[in-house]
């Protein structure tokens, strides 16, 4: 992270619990336990990431004033706790829909490399003393994250009660990007 030099205290703890948030993430997905199935291995390691999102979200609703991140993050611990339950109630049978080598490979590079990106970002997230844009520069990253997995899960084949939760991560999220992205501006997160 990026910080500045002196921080107000709240800002401090807001920021070092969001770093101990992110290397538990980071770990959880890196360590998840992968198979033969693209669609067991994006629920094990999608989970992990959307519990980092609630973590995240009630660190800031600790701290925060503004009404518009209340609602952003308060949206968030909702949207991922109910996606979070829809993937483990198919965990089970979405785990025995199989993939080839050369799809497993493919898929989980690109995955790897997503998560690369995502966790780089993640950490490299501008730190003021204002954190409620802090909260937004780090969840941008996450959520792009999430968006470009879903996207990438989608390219092939998979369980199919998992397409309608992949889809709602995508749209949920982008909506989500879009929103904070008018809300940095809005409130000159510069």
């Amino acid at each position: 992270m990026h910080r500045q030099n002196k921080l107000h205290n709240s800002a401090r703890i807001y920021l070092d619990y969001y770093g101990s948030i992110l290397e538990k993430m980071i770990q959880n997905m890196r360590s998840a336990d992968l198979t033969d199935s693209i669609s067991h291995n994006f629920i094990t390691q999608m989970i992990p990431h959307h519990q980092a999102a609630i973590e995240m979200s009630q660190n800031i609703l600790k701290y925060t004033n503004s009404k518009p991140i209340e609602i952003i993050a308060s949206g968030i611990v909702e949207e991922q706790t109910k996606s979070i339950k829809n993937m483990r109630e198919i965990e089970l049978s979405c785990e025995n829909f199989q993939n080839s080598d050369q799809d497993l490979w493919l898929y989980q590079h690109s995955i790897n490399e997503i998560m690369q990106d995502m966790f780089s970002n993640m950490k490299c997230a501008r730190a003021a003393n204002n954190i409620n844009c802090d909260f937004m520069w780090e969840m941008i990253p996450h959520h792009m994250g999430a968006i470009e997995m879903s996207e990438t899960a989608l390219q092939y084949p998979i369980c199919p009660n998992l397409k309608p939760i992949l889809n709602a991560i995508i749209i949920s999220q982008q909506r989500g990007v879009i929103k904070m992205q008018h809300l940095l501006q809005y409130m000159d997160c510069s």
